[in-house]
């Protein structure tokens, strides 16, 4: 568990399962879809076929919570695109509109990349977004990431192609932001 004000990281439990299916995949066309991958087909999930795999939230060193006043409004979370190498990527998911544009996302990343960090030897942290979503890549600007690649018009979504974007961050650039803010 990490916490930066009012905002907590912390692994999922088992009492956040109705909360977590009801952010994630309850609705039918849920507003935090137009912005995270857009383009990939979103289908709501019943709640018993979520319950199915509640396990594999509960406890997860994968995928944690992000709590701001004591309630549950998103995840953050990892997977490996190359283990052997440690290269990690990672992710977040804000599931109400109320908690965007507040600084919430960069605080909460920054935590679980403080985390991921700390607790793994790895040599980069990254994650990959789109062109459509200007805040997503404020936010690895602000966290001393850099655009590592660009590619251009790979996807489409409402008739509009848009770049997709990976952001990153090595090691050593990491602890030189941690050295500046001690």
């Amino acid at each position: 568990m990490y916490q930066d004000q009012e905002l907590m990281i912390r692994p999922i439990k088992y009492n956040d399962i109705p909360r977590l299916w009801e952010l994630m995949c309850k609705d039918e066309k849920p507003e935090w879809k137009e912005w995270d991958a857009p383009y990939y087909e979103y289908k709501p999930t019943p709640y018993d076929v979520f319950m199915e795999k509640a396990d594999t939230y509960v406890d997860s060193e994968r995928f944690w919570g992000i709590e701001v006043d004591g309630i549950l409004r998103g995840i953050v979370s990892y997977y490996w695109e190359h283990e052997p190498s440690k290269w990690l990527e990672m992710g977040i998911g804000f599931h109400e509109a109320p908690s965007w544009g507040k600084g919430l996302g960069t605080r909460a990343l920054k935590l679980w990349m403080n985390h991921l960090f700390t607790t793994m030897p790895l040599v980069r942290v990254g994650y990959t977004t789109w062109s459509g979503n200007e805040r997503m890549i404020r936010v690895g600007e602000k966290l001393g990431m850099t655009m590592e690649a660009r590619i251009r018009k790979v996807r489409l979504y409402n008739g509009v192609y848009y770049d997709s974007i990976r952001m990153g961050i090595l090691r050593e650039e990491w602890e030189k932001t941690q050295a500046t803010i001690l």
